[in-house]
């Protein structure tokens, strides 16, 4: 029976670029939903923008711009990524969207009338310069258990204390730095305590393995724990950038209501695109709505949003897979520890993006536990199973095919052999034939999220190829091939070359959901039609022509490692005693310069300057030529050493800082109007990084920087 499949991953906010643990989750799901595809059934994957907040309107206030236009700015580059590592999404729209605006507030409006709206009024901490409610993030002070000064308002990082921000002593707005007042607002929530809503969450979350187990007996302890579940306050006071709550004026939807819901948007935003009907697809009690999500916001997705939905008439979720985080080397991401990864960097460098599909392949399954990237492993995994393994099968083959039999496949049924081919003919049989049997059990692998065991049972199959060659030892038969005192049987060595030839051409079709871009490139090679699993009992027909091979993919050299990495901050600590260990800077970072004034530093005029063309400069090992707009409405001219760390076509578009009024220079080469800031170490002979810097998202060409 063909499945009707609505297929989400969480929504990413919208305030900064994809990370790491974003292309991990679209991957896997990405992974599914091709398996999904091959095996036949309706798939409709969809993503969008988190586009509203608090946090996104302070932004965009920041940078001069709407909030509208700070989110499309972000929005702008999620295609570079997608498309990189070959995550196919149908749709991706933004939680702004018209859609999501209506779909929200009709949720609203029946949760309303059912009964699960209720108000009351609560006391917040008020910024009366910014005259604005203010968010726990934005407020600090001094933590009211240990003393500690500049905590958050929510919890201490010095000694762990959780509290409430009107526990903080001397609290002050992160925003203006005033004194916060205490002010009175009605707030409107959704009765998460009401005992239909428990009684519902204990059936969908605890039945039908809708969850994984770990995700379900922490919903249990949720549902059961002392105090049960409270009730969730849904909305927020003007000003902020979201959706208005109707007939409510100034009072706006929390983020948490209405981002979910742009799931359902981006699939009503599509349908609308090609002319499906949306109300009828998720009134259709076959549609299966599926998510994937990181494990941190499980408490969203598995209480608010099934409760939501079933109780304003709307389809619940069938599943929602949970996965952990990406840690590299063991330890959690980190720009100053040297373990931080940006995924476009790994584009940007040039490694090759199924490495890292199939590695995160290799490594995920069905339970919700965080995977590590670990360089060595890395390496060792793509070398040994893709290009040892897998790509050498097609490699070893394909030579003596085109050599002497024009590239053509024999009849695969063993036929007459010669006495001595007969005990490899029975491992041809056994080869051939547990291959294909596999694909079942593969395919189930797959279906329950089991990639690694998928991958496993795959290059298991892919050693037994390879010692079948070697056993059959084609290279010797093809020698005697033409010798008339001692002749092989050419009917052999063709039969041993076509089977694994086909043995690879199964391969290829149970590696495709992990590998689409190199699959395509082994069906081009194969010179057959897109593969899918109705495929599995087919084979190549007697006569079939196979292309002339060339490789499919490089093997991985560990030591580009050395540029993916975000330069670490060299410390060394020096333990004093038992209790205390003094951190100090080692000799690679510069001691500090002799102190200035405030007016000394208002001198410099550092400006925000967008590289609209980067170039080498001819005859300079050091030097590349930028063109800089400094928003000026003309460009600027400047020569910067950095030669040694960059190619040219990676800074094109990127938004660095520069001096602005530094007297121009007339070099050998031009005049370099300005200079660039890039970071180094004191002795770049022994360490050689050379960082420029880059402005976040939402700055603009001539934003001054104080």
């Amino acid at each position: 029976m063909t499945r009707k499949l609505f297929v989400t991953t969480a929504l990413p906010y919208a305030n900064a670029p994809f990370h790491l643990g974003h292309i991990m989750e679209y991957i896997q799901a990405d992974i599914w939903v091709r398996h999904q595809r091959m095996s036949g059934h309706e798939v409709h994957f969809v993503g969008a923008d988190d586009a509203h907040g608090a946090p996104i309107m302070i932004a965009a206030e920041k940078a001069g711009i709407t909030p509208q236009a700070f989110v499309a700015q972000i929005a702008a580059g999620r295609k570079q990524y997608l498309d990189g590592f070959h995550i196919q999404f149908d749709n991706w729209h933004s939680t702004d969207g018209e859609e999501n605006h209506q779909l929200s507030q009709d949720i609203y409006r029946k949760l309303k009338a059912a009964g699960f709206i209720t108000s009351k009024t609560i006391e917040q901490f008020f910024d009366p310069v910014k005259n604005m409610f203010l968010p726990d993030r934005y407020i600090k002070g001094e933590c009211p258990k240990c003393g500690a000064k500049d905590q958050y308002g929510d919890s201490c990082e010095v000694c762990s204390a959780v509290y409430a921000p009107t526990e903080l002593e001397n609290p002050y707005s992160v925003l203006t730095g005033a004194t916060p007042i205490m002010k009175s607002s009605e707030h409107f929530f959704f009765k998460l305590s009401d005992e239909k809503c428990v009684e519902f969450l204990r059936g969908w979350a605890l039945k039908d393995n809708r969850l994984q187990s770990e995700v379900a007996n922490k919903c249990k302890e949720w549902l059961e724990g002392e105090g049960g579940l409270g009730d969730w306050d849904i909305s927020r006071d003007a000003p902020y950038f979201g959706i208005e709550i109707p007939d409510q004026p100034g009072k706006y939807f929390y983020v948490w209501l209405d981002a979910p819901v742009g799931y359902l948007a981006s699939l009503k935003n599509y349908f609308g695109k090609t002319g499906r009907d949306y109300d009828a697809f998720m009134a259709d009690p076959t549609t299966e709505q599926i998510h994937f999500i990181g494990k941190d916001i499980t408490y969203f997705h598995t209480l608010f949003w099934p409760a939501m939905l079933k109780f304003s008439g709307y389809k619940t979720p069938d599943n929602v897979y949970a996965h952990g985080f990406v840690t590299v080397s063991g330890e959690k991401m980190s720009k100053s520890r040297g373990t931080g990864i940006s995924p476009l960097r790994y584009l940007e460098i040039g490694m090759n993006p199924e490495w890292l599909r199939y590695y995160f392949a290799a490594k995920l399954n069905a339970k919700v536990e965080d995977l590590d990237m670990n360089p060595e492993d890395f390496v060792a995994r793509v070398n040994s199973d893709l290009i040892g393994k897998y790509i050498n099968i097609a490699s070893r083959a394909a030579g003596f095919m085109h050599k002497h039999f024009d590239g053509r496949i024999s009849d695969l049924v063993r036929g007459n052999l010669l006495e001595g081919s007969k005990p490899i003919a029975e491992y041809y049989d056994t080869v051939l034939k547990g291959l294909r049997d596999s694909g079942p059990q593969i395919a189930n692998a797959f279906e329950s999220r089991e990639y690694g065991l998928a991958i496993r049972i795959i290059m298991k199959h892919a050693d037994a190829i390879n010692e079948f060659w070697d056993k059959a030892k084609p290279w010797e038969l093809s020698k005697k091939y033409s010798d008339p005192v001692h002749p092989s049987d050419p009917e052999w060595l063709h039969r041993v070359c076509s089977v694994v030839i086909e043995c690879f051409r199964l391969l290829t079709l149970y590696l495709k959901p992990i590998l689409p871009s190199l699959a395509t490139e082994a069906e081009k090679f194969l010179c057959v039609q897109p593969m899918k699993y109705s495929d599995i009992l087919l084979a190549l027909t007697p006569g079939h022509q196979i292309g002339a091979y060339t490789h499919l993919m490089q093997r991985v050299d560990l030591k580009i490692f050395d540029q993916l990495f975000d330069a670490p901050t060299p410390v060394s600590v020096t333990t004093t005693d038992t209790t205390q260990a003094a951190i100090s800077v080692t000799t690679d970072i510069e001691p500090l310069a002799e102190e200035i004034k405030i007016d000394d530093f208002a001198k410099v005029d550092l400006r925000i300057a967008k590289i609209v063309n980067c170039e080498h400069v001819e005859g300079s090992d050091k030097l590349l030529r930028l063109t800089l707009d400094v928003g000026e409405g003309r460009t600027r001219n400047v020569f910067s050493g950095i030669k040694s760390a960059y190619q040219p076509e990676q800074l094109i578009g990127k938004f660095t800082v520069m001096v602005a009024n530094l007297a121009p220079r007339k070099m050998k080469f031009g005049m370099s109007e300005g200079m660039v800031l890039a970071a180094s170490a004191a002795d770049e002979k022994t360490n050689p990084g050379l960082y420029i810097l880059e402005a976040w998202p939402g700055a603009l060409p001539g934003m001054r920087v104080r």
